[in-house]
């Protein structure tokens, strides 16, 4: 094999390598619109009593270093499935395991992003639950917003 096919191999990986990054980034892991939506009513729109909005920032609080926690492992499994994508060039065995690796982070993320919005819900009135279950169907509901 010529130096110039090295090259090009070494290229075609590096490139697959930053597309598959590149789609957990952009596909897998969106921005969090629900989370926000869910923040925007609780600190703009509801009106809290103090001992509501110590419980909402306490939660806010513990789940941040939660999710940061699995960001970083997020973070941690693409770098493995660009790894395992240089290494075997095509859907190998490396390279399944790492996107299911990074599909199981994704998933506990999602469900425990959820437990938190619930625990959120649980701090409010009858009448402010009405409005965060509303605005979290919307925030569900509709369509992405293209910001890229």
């Amino acid at each position: 094999m010529s130096v110039g096919r090295y090259l090009l191999v070494a290229l075609v990986a590096f490139a697959a390598a930053l597309a598959a990054v590149l789609v957990a980034r952009t596909w897998l892991a969106p921005a969090p619109r629900v989370e926000s939506e869910v923040h925007a009513l609780l600190h703009e729109r509801l009106t809290l009593d103090p001992a509501q909005e110590a419980r909402i920032h306490a939660l806010e609080t513990s789940f941040a270093k939660r999710r940061a926690a699995l960001e970083a492992e997020m973070r941690a499994d693409n770098q493995r499935l660009a790894d395992a994508i240089a290494a075997e060039h095509g859907y190998g065995p490396k390279v399944g395991a790492a996107v299911d690796r990074s599909h199981h982070v994704m998933g506990q993320l999602q469900k425990e992003t959820l437990q938190h919005i619930f625990a959120m819900r649980g701090v409010l009135g009858p009448d402010q639950a009405a409005q965060f279950d509303a605005a979290i169907v919307k925030a569900l509901t509709q369509p992405a917003q293209s910001s890229r």
